[in-house]
């Protein structure tokens, strides 16, 4: 089989994650080649991503690297195995590489944090406010309709058997964007407080007061699991996305996502009492737009 001229996102990282371990164990191209008994071109086309490696190949290939058995190794080991189908196979008809993705990495994450300064976040949107934030980039009823789905079969991450631990800080200004009208916003403003009664959904909003906002003004999506190595920051633009997984990357995003979350108003606790709060918070700023609208 040729190499693939466009490899996923998770076939890249665990290419990555190879050459990395390679030049950490101080091992050339030629040395890993003779362990697969193989041409120096087939380690390239593996680090690449092009090509697939075997597991017995890459159980021998991370022990010459001087990656011991644990919970880094089998998750490697994982992801070497993944076929990268799933639910969004049904969507090929309309998504794209950089769609594919991000609903795999929703699909093998255990932790999401993400950051929205300008709209609420796809994971949290109701179906109607999907609609009228994607017919503005897209003329198509059509397919502004498959993308809608496919933004609502992505939000199965947080309603699924395993769902995912959501942390999701919003901007206040995303709230006041009146996407679809009054009636909408209303009923999407409903549903984030819905959502929060979910005991692994957090949700706070970055009030307006909080001062500047310049350097958290792009929204970025952190996905986690058992093994912090393999973390990924997600950007999302309009030409191509980006993943980023570089260890200073991580934790400067990391970083930025918790100054954020210091800063924001409490979560949201839809079961507490209005009468109860003795500050402002993320659940009373909401109630306070909904019922401006």
């Amino acid at each position: 089989m040729p190499p693939r001229s466009n490899p996923s996102e998770r076939q890249r990282r665990l290419g990555a994650e190879l050459r990395r371990l390679r030049l950490q164990a101080r091992l050339s191209s030629d040395a890993a080649a003779e362990l697969l008994e193989g041409e120096r071109s087939r380690v390239s086309h593996i680090e690449a991503g092009r090509i697939n490696v075997s597991r017995n190949r890459l159980y021998k290939l991370l022990l010459a690297y001087g990656c011991r058995p644990g919970a880094y190794f089998d998750e490697l080991m994982g992801m070497a195995q993944a076929s990268g189908r799933g639910w969004w196979d049904e969507f090929d008809d309309t998504i794209g590489p950089a769609a594919r993705n991000l609903a795999e990495l929703e699909s093998r994450s255990t932790v999401l944090r993400s950051h929205e300064p300008l709209s609420v976040p796809g994971l949290l949107q109701t179906e109607d406010y999907a609609r009228a934030v994607l017919s503005e980039t897209e003329s198509d009823p059509q397919l502004v309709e498959r993308y809608v789905q496919f933004r609502l079969a992505r939000q199965r991450a947080l309603t699924g058997g395993s769902p995912v631990t959501y942390r999701a800080v919003i901007h206040e200004a995303a709230l006041h964007v009146r996407a679809g009208g009054p009636a909408v916003m209303r009923e999407q403003l409903l549903r984030l407080m819905e959502v929060s009664r979910l005991p692994h959904v957090t949700v706070q909003i970055f009030p307006f007061e909080a001062g500047p906002y310049s350097a958290y003004s792009q929204s970025f999506a952190i996905f986690g699991g058992v093994t912090p190595e393999l973390d990924t920051v997600y950007l999302e633009h309009p030409v191509s996305s980006l993943f980023l997984h570089s260890g200073e990357q991580l934790d400067q995003y990391a970083k930025m996502f918790e100054r954020l979350s210091d800063v924001a108003l409490a979560p949201v606790d839809p079961d507490t009492a209005p009468e109860t709060h003795r500050s402002r918070d993320s659940l009373s700023l909401i109630q306070h737009i909904m019922y401006a609208l």
